[in-house]
């Protein structure tokens, strides 16, 4: 009778095992602002090699959006379920009528860096008339550098700013044909390998205003009519963080593995994980939690400083039901 039953249980296990493996999984777009191959989005490439999607359920397929302001728009329309973005891109676009929130905020700090070349500029006062290269104009890296600007009350047309995209922004900055960057950890880590004699200076955007870190947006409507997949997808990015905030060096390895583009510079990525866990991510109390004060605090001075006409209600650009 015990052999039967040990039988019976092995075909059981064996029954259920084969189950898990043919779950059909759900197909899920995440948009991002920029393609999935800048290490900016190594949480959600960590999080797709160890297989924290398909843990919960789906089969994410990332696509690249013109920028943060762009993804919130495109998920405003419906066009996909989710976006990445910056905690300031929800003020930007729901002024506009966008109906998205952030959902998850990755960090405290501000995502965005100016990087000056100190040979030609001391101080964000001295880039009037300078050239600065940026992501793109609808990137809200962009708009968190007309923040820093409008702190020096300068604007943007008091400097010569070239939209050139995610390579040529470090690359024109290194071979010395801009004197400043709107950067981000990855692209002043490689502008600076490019570049070591360069005397750089890092400004993170927060020293100026409280601008913030990368997001997590979603609208309205799937958060009302499906918070368990926000849920599932907040749940595995933030896992994908905690990994490189916990082992920027280990989280290298898998992702090179993901983003085989890489796989000879490993150590590069490890050091861009560990600028990010300097720069951006310490300090956040409950992972992926908004700070309202912040948050209301920023708004107020996009609208004081023109960057957007009117405010939104706070509790409308952000919600913290899916990180508690």
């Amino acid at each position: 009778m015990r052999r039967g039953i040990g039988r019976a249980a092995a075909l059981l296990a064996l029954m259920l095992g084969g189950g898990a493996h043919a779950q059909t999984l759900q197909k899920v777009i995440y948009l991002l602002p920029a393609p999935k191959v800048q290490p900016a989005f190594g949480p959600w490439m960590v999080a797709d090699q160890r297989g924290y999607f398909k843990a919960e359920g789906l089969d994410v397929e990332f696509i690249t959006a013109r920028g943060g302001v762009d993804a919130a728009k495109q998920v405003g329309a419906g066009n996909a379920v989710i976006g990445g973005a910056i905690g300031d891109t929800s003020i930007l676009v729901r002024a506009n009528g966008v109906p998205v929130r952030t959902v998850a905020l990755l960090g405290v700090q501000g995502f965005m860096q100016l990087v000056l070349n100190k040979d030609r500029v001391t101080s964000v006062a001295d880039l009037k008339g300078k050239t600065v290269t940026t992501m793109a104009y609808q990137d809200t890296t962009f708009f968190a550098l007309l923040g820093m600007l409008a702190t020096q009350g300068l604007t943007k047309n008091d400097i010569n700013g070239q939209a050139v995209g995610p390579v040529n922004i470090w690359k024109l900055f290194a071979d010395g044909q801009a004197d400043a960057m709107a950067s981000v950890p990855e692209w002043t880590v490689w502008a600076r390998n490019a570049a070591p004699k360069m005397n750089m200076q890092i400004i993170p955007s927060d020293t100026l205003f409280k601008s913030m870190a990368q997001a997590v947006v979603a609208s309205d409507e799937t958060i009302q009519k499906n918070p368990e997949l926000i849920r599932k997808l907040v749940r595995a990015t933030l896992h994908g963080l905690e990994d490189i905030k916990a082992d920027p060096a280990g989280s290298a390895k898998d992702y090179v593995k993901q983003i085989t583009q890489y796989a000879d510079t490993e150590p590069v990525i490890a050091d861009i994980f560990k600028m990010y866990d300097q720069y951006v991510y310490p300090g956040q109390k409950v992972t992926g939690a908004v700070d309202p004060d912040r948050l209301a605090s920023l708004q107020e001075f996009y609208l004081k400083q023109g960057i957007i006409e009117k405010t939104s209600p706070v509790a409308d650009l952000y919600t913290n039901q899916f990180v508690q």
